[in-house]
């Protein structure tokens, strides 16, 4: 296996880039992001995962060895394959991944191009033993009724849940605990 390799980006492909490795060009297949902040020329350690098919070998390059490894968790998802889920890792970070994990959230996984309500379930069932919390996670893990009826009604009214959590976490702290009061004042940060 392949599980790391530093050379010059020689080529960056509409969705890879080809490292240049000891007189040899790799096509490495990357996430968005990280293809997206690299220019020709410049040195570039990846963390690589070889996928091996009837008809292919095809390099798939992070910049952390935790990508990878978030890369090969998706993989284990019944139906994902390393396309799909290359594309998860370019749409979600993995910090966006562990909060839908910790707060049961499969509909921040349909966000992503070619992920339905089925398989973003499946992602968020399959990962939920696999993605150990974050300390900082726990704290925010407990909501109170009144925040989760605020949710339902943003939800209800057309907002995503990630919309509606951000507005609930920039509301002041001294805000009355009252559901219609939250919602004014969650109402009034969204349409800033």
């Amino acid at each position: 296996m392949i599980a790391s390799l530093s050379g010059t980006v020689q080529e960056v492909t509409h969705d890879g880039v080809v490292v240049e490795v000891g007189g040899i060009g790799l096509h490495v297949f990357t996430p968005a992001p990280l293809r997206d902040g690299l220019r020709v020329g410049e040195r570039l350690t990846l963390f690589t995962q070889l996928v091996v098919r009837q008809d292919l070998l095809a390099l798939y390059g992070f910049e952390t060895r935790e990508a990878r490894q978030f890369f090969n968790l998706l993989l284990g998802v019944d139906g994902i394959g390393p396309r799909l889920a290359l594309a998860v890792l370019s749409t979600l970070s993995i910090d966006a991944m562990r909060r839908a994990v910790f707060h049961e959230q499969a509909e921040v996984f349909s966000r992503v191009p070619g992920v339905g309500k089925r398989t973003a379930q499946k992602i968020l069932l399959y990962l939920q033993d696999r993605v150990p919390g974050e300390a900082g996670l726990e704290r925010v893990a407990a909501i109170s009724d009144v925040d989760g009826e605020v949710i339902a009604a943003l939800t209800a009214l057309g907002y995503s849940v990630v919309e509606a959590q951000s507005a609930l976490q920039a509301l002041p702290k001294d805000a009355p605990d009252e559901v219609e009061e939250k919602l004014r004042l969650a109402l009034q940060y969204i349409g800033r």
